[in-house]
């Protein structure tokens, strides 16, 4: 049977809530990946782990967020961005349409870092909510997976259509990607974008923070492992404990 909301009639869902009363929302953005990757890697790679991880657990998926804070990309051709209380407004507003129906645990696994401040505030709002509660997953564990799994470093701790996101990428869905076009690309370190307001598209001329050419199937679909193992862990033991 699908995990997936967008695939359920209303008896169905409600069937899966009645037994698990948790659903994982999806968190992408639009926006560029470099010429080797689709504007869509935030959200494909959010709603690959999403699934996993209602398969393991039994929680539903419901559709996608495709769009996020993506102010930094503004300028390269498909990229969108939304203010970031936009989204958390939309967030709470999910949670509390869900919660009239019997959910009681919404799952956040976010596919783009700039999402993280926006998840933090969505679930402090709602944390005091008598029948719903919000929480946040994101790459669990990220720098000791990629320091065992990914043979470059990062950019300054930013991943972004890097040897990680293509990795993923070419284990979910690897038609998406075109390893002729990946590069390698270092931006020098700059002040204006770690202490100031410069958006990183002015930085790379590529769109690639990173090296992109090391990529592999096989070191995503390790590390996709991991990161499910995780989250699956966490969702099993937050409703456990309801």
């Amino acid at each position: 049977m699908t995990v997936e909301a967008k695939n359920l009639s209303r008896d169905a869902f409600a069937a899966r809530i009645a037994q698990c009363p948790a659903v994982i929302l999806p968190l992408g953005a639009t926006e560029q990946h470099g010429y080797h990757l689709p504007l869509g890697v935030d959200i494909i790679l959010a709603e690959a782990l999403a699934v996993r991880v209602a398969e393991a657990t039994g929680a539903t998926v419901m559709p996608a967020m495709p769009y996020g804070y993506s102010w930094v990309w503004r300028d390269a051709p498909g990229s969108v961005t939304v203010e970031s209380r936009t989204l958390e407004d939309v967030i709470v507003q999910i949670a509390e349409s869900l919660a009239r129906h019997g959910v009681r645990h919404v799952f956040l696994i976010n596919g783009h870092e700039a999402n993280g401040a926006t998840m933090k505030y969505a679930s402090r709002r709602l944390w005091d909510h008598a029948g719903v509660k919000v929480w946040r997953l994101f790459y669990p564990d990220l720098g000791s997976v990629m320091a065992e799994h990914c043979e470059s470093p990062t950019w300054h701790g930013i991943v972004h259509a890097c040897e990680f996101e293509t990795s993923l990428m070419l284990a979910v869905a690897p038609h998406l990607v075109d390893m002729d076009k990946a590069v390698r690309e270092y931006p020098d370190r700059d002040r204006g974008y770690f202490q100031g307001g410069r958006p990183m598209g002015e930085l790379s001329e590529s769109g690639v923070f990173g090296d992109a050419t090391l990529a592999t199937a096989e070191k995503g679909e390790a590390m996709l492992s991991i990161f499910v193992d995780s989250m699956a862990r966490a969702v099993r033991e937050i409703c456990a404990e309801a």
